[in-house]
């Protein structure tokens, strides 16, 4: 739906603070999902694995989790993994996900914080009036107006030794460049899941129609609904698989 916009600054004594923001074509909520999904190592190719995930909070719309993953880095024609010990706090009541690195080694900080806000697309028909919620969007628009995602990062990464240039500056692009791939996944399974939703409103729209003589109506599920039930078709397809 936009462009990738990624800034990248080097702060005094570390080695950079990634700045990015894109417009995803899915609502905030189906996009966080995506993020917080614990199995979401199908979509990000760049975890390797989920050593450990424990819940340490559980408050309902916010988690505190820790997490160590095995993460994968490439740059030019060198390639690596690393373990990623985190602290997790996310929260679905504003779509924020701030993390905060718990083991220190080579890096001195790795934290950051995600945010999903929503992208009001047809927010030209509420004219002259100004939508700032999704309830006043949804008002003004009947329930018609589209609704997709401005999904924004801010990370800080600083090693306990900042190395010199070369090396600081190979470090930084494989900082920025594996970001890219996070993201890029990301916009990949959005796209995925949207293309989904819309070959299930036509066959939802070809049924209603078919029924509607008999009286009958179908109700629609919602993107969320439909993303939970595409994630879980791979396992119930290896189950049948397992049980023959």
């Amino acid at each position: 739906m936009g462009m990738i916009a990624l800034q990248v600054t080097v702060p005094k004594g570390s080695l950079c603070n990634l700045h990015l923001k894109l417009k995803v074509g899915l609502p905030p909520d189906a996009i966080y999902n995506i993020v917080i999904d614990p199995e979401n190592k199908r979509v990000f190719k760049n975890i390797k694995e989920v050593i450990s995930r424990r819940v340490l909070v559980d408050e309902g719309p916010r988690q505190l989790v820790e997490v160590e993953q095995a993460a994968i880095w490439r740059f030019l024609w060198w390639s690596g993994t690393i373990s990623v010990h985190v602290l997790v706090d996310q929260n679905r009541e504003d779509h924020t996900l701030k993390f905060k690195q718990l083991r220190t080694g080579f890096m001195e900080k790795f934290e950051g914080c995600w945010k999903v806000e929503p992208l009001f697309v047809d927010e030209q028909l509420c004219h002259p009036f100004k939508p700032k919620t999704l309830d006043e969007y949804n008002s003004c628009t009947g329930g018609k107006g589209r609704v997709g995602s401005i999904l924004s990062l801010e990370q800080l990464v600083q090693p306990a030794i900042l190395p010199p240039p070369p090396l600081s500056w190979y470090l930084r692009g494989i900082t920025a460049r594996t970001t890219e791939m996070l993201i890029s996944d990301l916009v990949a399974e959005a796209a995925s899941i949207r293309g989904n939703a819309s070959a299930a409103n036509s066959s939802q729209t070809s049924e209603t129609s078919e029924n509607t003589s008999n009286g009958n109506t179908l109700q629609a599920f919602d993107v969320k609904e439909r993303w939970r039930h595409r994630r879980n078709a791979p396992r119930r397809r290896n189950n049948r698989e397992l049980s023959r």
